[in-house]
């Protein structure tokens, strides 16, 4: 695979088209120093970017909550990726819009006087997790925890807020897994590093209140679904103790759209009826 800085196609920057390898930043950009950078992860299935205005809504109210207000609308933003995907001859497709503090007058920790700018990509990008879509992700336990909300807002999909969880994912790998699962900062479990996480007991799904987390946009259309199916969910704190009661455990992301798990630490799983046919219901749903 070609590497990312190094490709054909068009990226927006900005507000105009720029060739793929000449969509750069100077070094002294701010959210390079101290992370002053938020994001969104979308798909385009057959030409349709699913709840593309929510998450255009949601990188704005990232920005809004680390003090750095995105000069654009979200029809703006919208319009942006559609002319993006265009440009790329893409139609199913990964998109990443990305909002960050540039290059400025101050290179302190205020920035204010910095512009906040605007980047939107898209490639294509197959399963996240690869064939764990058929036999079940296996998951290890990081050992870094997600932090409280009194430490900064968890509601934002803040770059920032990723550091642990490459930290987790790429010791995750050296033990042979796709991933990792997080415990917050009270010792309930969490998420995976770039997913939510649902269970399932007794024809129920049990998921983490969404207090100390994102409450992610496939997580809420899943939680949808269910409730459509007559299903009961739980959101709720889930203890370490109770995963071993749980019969099912699936991820769902963007990346990772639906995702069964077989396997957390010691704890195993069966990618049952009930994860089979989110998966199934979801795939439906986002090509609709």
């Amino acid at each position: 695979m070609a590497s990312y800085d190094d490709r054909d196609g068009f990226i927006w920057m900005d507000g105009k088209l720029v060739e793929w390898r000449t969509a750069n930043v100077h070094i002294l950009t701010h959210a390079l120093h101290y992370a002053s950078a938020v994001f969104e992860g979308e798909r385009c299935y057959n030409g349709r970017i699913f709840k593309s205005t929510e998450h255009s809504e949601r990188l704005l109210k990232s920005g809004q909550l680390l003090d750095m207000p995105i000069p654009w609308t979200a029809a703006q933003i919208d319009a942006a990726k559609e002319q993006v995907l265009q440009a790329n001859g893409l139609t199913d497709a990964y998109v990443r819009a990305l909002a960050w503090r540039g290059a400025g007058e101050e290179m302190g920790v205020a920035s204010l006087g910095n512009p906040v700018r605007l980047a939107i990509a898209c490639w294509t990008w197959g399963a996240y997790y690869g064939d764990a879509k058929f036999k079940g992700a296996k998951l290890d336990i990081s050992k870094w925890k997600r932090p409280s909300p009194e430490t900064i807002p968890c509601e934002a999909k803040a770059s920032g807020l990723y550091m642990i969880c490459t930290m987790s994912k790429h010791a995750a790998m050296a033990k042979g897994c796709s991933d990792a699962m997080m415990f917050d900062y009270r010792g309930y479990v969490a998420e995976a590093t770039g997913a939510n996480i649902f269970f399932v007991k007794d024809g129920e799904v049990h998921t983490p209140a969404p207090d100390c987390i994102l409450n992610g946009i496939t997580r809420q259309t899943v939680i949808g679904m269910l409730r459509d199916m007559q299903v009961k969910v739980h959101e709720r704190h889930i203890e370490a103790h109770e995963l071993e009661g749980f019969e099912q455990c699936w991820l769902t992301g963007t990346a990772a759209e639906v995702t069964p798990v077989g396997q957390i630490g010691t704890w195993t799983f069966e990618v049952g009826d009930l994860t089979r046919r989110v998966a199934t219901e979801y795939e439906k749903l986002v090509r609709a």
